[in-house]
């Protein structure tokens, strides 16, 4: 790990963190959502807590967890934004402080960290008429403090998991490809430098996870296999250390963007492009005078970093310039007092398609905001189908679909094909390791659209890529074998 920063002098210490005024602009508040009769935390007296965001159908909701539950909320105008469904949390009332959500596909997945909770799996794509909770059970784990999905390989992480077979376990990778039957691939404790209490957050891309380990620093690991993870480094020491909570990287994994939830604590910038040396290039602010000011959460979008700054409210960031963010808007959603709590706003959704920004505020509720100008969602083409989380381009392609059971798989694999190919047409069928080696084939003559495959006891557990040639049409899918 290598640190590249300015000294800064006492006297100057203004001058190193707060920036300019010239082009910082105020968010525009275009709509506001919040329900008076919800009960406030014990602890902290917030009634709300995390944001997602769904576009569906060309509509856009906001998902913004409270204390008795997950509430859906129709923000497609922003002035009339209002409540069409509700999921009461499998744990509620004044004991609840943390929820979180993610979606995969058309299934929104939810967390929360207190009380005697479950994993709910919520089907969306009756909003706004109506959502169906398709699952909701504590085998696998009945709390977690977040949760991350790596659409990529259809795998959810579960941040410091408590419940199922292992009572407490600081990470645990579930296999999501099959949406409302979840199976666990593993649980892990260290991931380089020694076993660790918990992981508070995570932020994976492609197999690549970002992992915050709150007093432990973080650290970066290849879960490309999850059953053979590879550490790739570690971040103990740096500046301004404090609680390492959450992060956000780049689209092209080259800088992350870090935030330790520890009163006067800037966030940092750090150059990840040689993922095996963290290096860390800047550290920046919300510009606010208070010594308490606190980052919580961040995302980047684009060219932009929006944070969700506890008693600052919203912070967006120009990273045109990626080692060099700069404050171009904010946005006040609370009035209260810096102190030496938490209170404010706690999370930020930049995703939808019309470029507004979702901001939710722990004490006033749901924010509906103007994003900058030029948000490159305004300009993608998307599948708005069930709100994935990043653009994927409309296919000019049939209705295609692959289901593969069990996952993960032992003796045997069940595979049916829909879309592809012809009937009689002969099929090819392989399994490689990630690194394209050959461990085993299969051939038929006839395609019929349904396979039973055997697998060799030689093959060991772990991530393998398993590949389907039928007449002139090829695809890929990642499977996952535990003996």
């Amino acid at each position: 790990m290598r640190i590249r920063l300015l000294f800064c002098p006492a006297l100057l210490w203004l001058s190193c963190f707060v920036y300019p005024l010239f082009g910082q602009v105020p968010s525009e508040l275009l709509g506001q959502w919040s329900n008076d009769e919800l009960p406030g935390s014990g602890l902290y007296n917030n009634t709300y807590n995390e944001i997602w965001g769904l576009a569906l159908d060309g509509r856009e909701y906001a998902v913004i967890g409270s204390t008795l539950g997950t509430h859906f909320i129709d923000v497609t105008e922003p002035e009339n934004a209002r409540e069409v469904a509700f999921v009461t949390g499998a744990s509620s009332g004044p004991n609840i402080i943390h929820r979180d959500y993610h979606n995969y596909g058309c299934y929104l997945y939810a967390v929360s960290d207190e009380g005697n909770g479950s994993l709910q799996i919520i089907d969306i794509s009756g909003l706004p008429d109506q959502v169906e909770v398709v699952y909701d059970e504590d085998t696998l784990f009945g709390r977690s403090h977040n949760i991350f999905i790596d659409t990529s390989a259809a795998i959810l992480y579960a941040c410091y998991a408590r419940g199922g077979e292992a009572t407490t376990t600081p990470l645990k990778l579930l296999d999501i490809s099959d949406p409302t039957r979840p199976q666990e691939i593993a649980t892990y404790r260290d991931f380089g430098s020694g076993p660790v209490s918990h992981v508070h957050d995570c932020y994976v891309d492609r197999g690549i996870a970002f992992l915050n380990l709150g007093f432990d620093g973080m650290a970066i690991v290849d879960f490309s296999d999850p059953l053979n993870p590879v550490n790739l480094s570690t971040l103990t020491d740096y500046p301004f250390s404090g609680y390492n909570h959450s992060g956000w990287a780049t689209a092209d994994l080259h800088y992350y963007y870090l935030a330790d939830e520890s009163h006067g604590h800037p966030l940092k910038v750090l150059d990840v492009s040689d993922l095996t040396e963290i290096e860390v290039v800047d550290t920046f602010d919300a510009g606010s005078p208070a010594e308490l000011s606190i980052p919580h959460n961040q995302v980047v979008a684009c060219d932009y970093l929006y944070v969700s700054y506890y008693y600052d409210g919203l912070q967006v960031f120009d990273i045109s310039d990626p080692a060099q963010p700069q404050r171009i808007a904010y946005y006040d959603t609370s009035d209260i007092e810096h102190r030496k709590s938490y209170e404010g706003a706690w999370g930020v959704y930049p995703f939808l398609p019309s470029g507004n920004i979702l901001v939710s505020d722990m004490q006033e509720g749901l924010f509906i905001l103007s994003g900058p100008d030029g948000n490159c969602t305004t300009n993608t083409e998307m599948s708005l189908t069930c709100g994935l989380l990043s653009p994927v381009r409309v296919p000019d392609t049939p209705q295609r679909s692959v289901s593969i059971f069990p996952q993960p798989a032992g003796d045997y694999l069940s595979v049916s094909v829909d879309g592809y190919g012809k009937s009689q047409e002969k099929v090819n069928v392989r399994i490689t390791d990630i690194h394209g080696r050959l461990l085993q084939r299969w051939e038929k003559e006839a395609f019929n659209g349904n396979f039973r495959l055997s697998l060799g006891n030689a093959i060991p557990s772990g991530m393998y890529l398993l590949q389907f040639r039928i007449g002139h049409e090829h695809f890929t899918q990642k499977i996952i074998i535990r003996r």
